[in-house]
């Protein structure tokens, strides 16, 4: 009868304390989009319109070597526009802790972006700094700078959605 009550008790034990509480739950926002196009709205990932790039690289620059390949798969929207799909994969480095209830981190990366200019292969290397916002509630994308321009920024209390930023080159 004794081990029956001490099982009753540990599994009510157990119950409660496995009870969550959304408030403590950190929501996580760090999908990007990134679309690049010319000035007149020439998709400039399709490959297959002319003055468009052909090939592209990403290399994470705070990375443990210097050359340090970074997954960012080119994917296509229904309307058939390219874009880049960042999710993670560069390392996030300090870039200021305030407190230690509120960071912000930093990844620095490198595109090579290609493309054939009179039969010969041109690269362009743009660089582009996400930076984070991390709280014990949210770790968001909180600004996007390429080539040291701001492309992209979002408040600390901005619902969690993909991040969809457009370059214009």
């Amino acid at each position: 009868m004794k081990n029956s009550v001490f099982r009753l008790l540990f599994v009510l034990f157990a119950l409660v304390s496995c009870g969550s509480d959304d408030d403590s739950l950190q929501r996580i926002d760090q999908i990007m989009n990134i679309y690049i196009k010319n000035s007149a709205g020439q998709d400039l990932l399709n490959a297959k319109k002319a003055g468009s790039y052909t090939s592209f690289s990403v290399n994470d620059v705070n990375g443990t070597t210097d050359l340090a390949p970074v997954s960012v798969p080119l994917k296509m929207t229904t309307d058939s526009l390219y874009y880049f799909e960042y999710i993670q994969g560069a390392k996030r480095i300090i870039k200021d802790s305030i407190s230690p209830e509120n960071r912000t981190y930093k990844s620095n990366l490198t595109f090579s972006l290609n493309r054939i200019v009179d039969n010969q292969t041109v690269t362009v290397t743009d660089a582009v700094e996400i930076r984070y916002r991390w709280t014990p509630s949210v770790f968001q994308v909180s600004e996007v700078l390429y080539n040291n321009q701001v492309v992209f920024t979002k408040a600390a209390d901005a619902p969690n959605a993909i991040n969809t930023i457009t370059i214009i080159k």
